[in-house]
């Protein structure tokens, strides 16, 4: 919940001089709250750059005051939404059950989801966190299609990284999001699963994403505070295409 729509356009000015190569391969998108995105879509229009929402509704239409469905989203030229983040599962109580209802909605819409997964620090002690994950991805793939797998992002997000300023490391993130494709592996087959793009989300910034990114199975991040600061983004999506 940051930033203003007046601040769009100086922000895209900021960051597109920075990342000339951002286009290579790797897809940036930017994922803004709800109030910014009619301008976030406009400024970036024609750049390259996706644009996505942070959340949305399991629901279609109806009355659901203060939710905002998919085809709105849609409707406005949104392309991207996350869906279930931890501060959304923490904060306000989202379940692998509404997470697998909004994965469904988003890709009927048709948005392609990036899907949140990971574990809090007391469940990482009590070594339950490959239990946990496997669980989190198996219910929120329930009634997927292979078809509608190919458009969907995972993103490994140790709850305990985030915000926090803590970070797995290399090999601790490297591990789980192997996991996370071995799991979609034993789901789908092992080509459907090396198709999925995993993106870790737990603090990566400026000074750890390039060893992050070198991960086999780390195909990119879910960026939180770092990428406020256009010059700390620039950074990353520069390691990304690396």
């Amino acid at each position: 919940m940051n930033m203003l729509a007046s601040e769009v356009e100086s922000y895209k000015e900021a960051l597109l001089p920075l990342v000339p190569g951002y286009k290579a391969w790797c897809d940036t998108v930017v994922c803004t709250p709800y109030v910014l995105l009619p301008a976030t879509v406009c400024v970036f229009k024609d750049t390259g750059v996706g644009v996505g929402a942070q959340n949305m509704s399991q629901f279609k239409s109806g009355a659901y005051t203060g939710e905002v469905s998919a085809e709105q989203l849609t409707d406005i030229g949104t392309e991207y939404v996350i869906i279930g983040h931890s501060e959304r599962r923490e904060l306000f109580g989202e379940t692998d059950e509404s997470v697998n209802k909004k994965l469904i909605a988003a890709l009927d819409a048709p948005l392609c989801p990036i899907v949140c997964v990971g574990e809090k620090l007391e469940q990482r002690e009590a070594g339950v966190t490959n239990d946990l994950v496997t669980k989190q991805v198996e219910e929120a793939l329930t009634g997927i299609t292979k078809e509608q797998l190919s458009r969907t992002i995972v993103a490994y997000e140790p709850v305990w990284a985030i915000g926090t300023g803590k970070t797995a490391t290399p090999e601790d993130a490297q591990e789980v999001c192997c996991l996370i494709r071995n799991v979609i592996a034993s789901l789908y087959s092992k080509d459907s699963a090396d198709a999925v793009s995993i993106l870790y989300g737990g603090s990566m910034n400026d000074k750890n994403a390039f060893d992050l990114l070198a991960q086999p199975d780390i195909d990119g991040g879910l960026i939180g505070g770092a990428s406020l600061k256009p010059a700390s983004f620039a950074v990353i999506i520069n390691a990304a295409n690396q």
